[in-house]
């Protein structure tokens, strides 16, 4: 049994990813700037994951209530599709807040409560191939791969690993309604995203680190 912090636990992906770590044994605390109802032990609500002083106070609080951390999955994000030429430099800004900024600083605050463990992140297959439009967003995504690999080479000797998961087009409520004409049927469902984070917290993953694994097909119920 595991003792996990998940941040964005409120959001779809990071719903799916607290049932199934609860599937699994694992004690898990939802961390979200949002409130809501969670299958978590613990949900600390109304945290501004952006901001140092607030994600370290709320890993403490964390801690408390879990007795100890063994790992923390990064699932806080957000997209945004806006071409460069008519688009905001805003945009730039908050993907780098949202996608890149909460990701360091939960990734830095997690690091006094861990002996050894995991970190997970969420990364985008975009960062590695942007499409039109795709630029604040997949720069992001972009710093997200560099940390966790960066990281992994940091935390290695401590026996702390970092890898990241980059899916394509995530299956959720909003994408569909974003895409009405979209097929899904290509898309990753929650459901298998989730379980490819089960498996990097899991000891069958213990010689990964600095890894990103691209999803780019999912199986809804996997």
């Amino acid at each position: 049994m595991g003792h996990v912090i998940v941040t964005g636990g409120l959001g779809g992906l990071g719903r799916a990813v607290v049932t199934t770590l609860k599937s699994r044994g694992h004690r898990v605390v939802a961390v979200d700037i949002a409130s809501g109802q969670s299958d978590a032990d613990r949900v600390i609500a109304g945290v501004d994951l952006a901001d140092e002083t607030a994600v370290a106070t709320a890993f403490s609080e964390a801690a408390g209530a879990l007795g100890e951390i063994d790992a923390l999955v990064n699932v806080a994000g957000g997209f945004t599709w806006e071409p460069v030429e008519t688009g905001s430099m805003a945009s730039w800004d908050a993907m780098y807040r949202i996608n890149l900024r909460t990701a360091a600083i939960s990734s830095r605050a997690v690091l006094p409560h861990l002996k050894s463990g995991a970190i997970v992140n969420v990364g985008a297959a975009a960062s590695a191939a942007p499409g039109m439009g795709m630029a604040p967003y997949a720069a992001s995504k972009a710093g997200v791969m560099a940390l966790t690999e960066s990281l992994a080479e940091e935390l290695r000797g401590r026996g702390i690993r970092v890898n990241a998961i980059l899916p394509t087009i995530l299956d959720t409520p909003a994408n569909r309604k974003d895409m009405p004409d979209a097929d899904p049927a290509g898309w990753v469902s929650l459901e298998s995203a989730a379980a490819v984070v089960a498996f990097l917290l899991s000891q069958d993953a213990a010689a990964i680190t600095g890894t990103g694994i691209k999803l780019s097909l999912g199986t809804a119920g996997a």
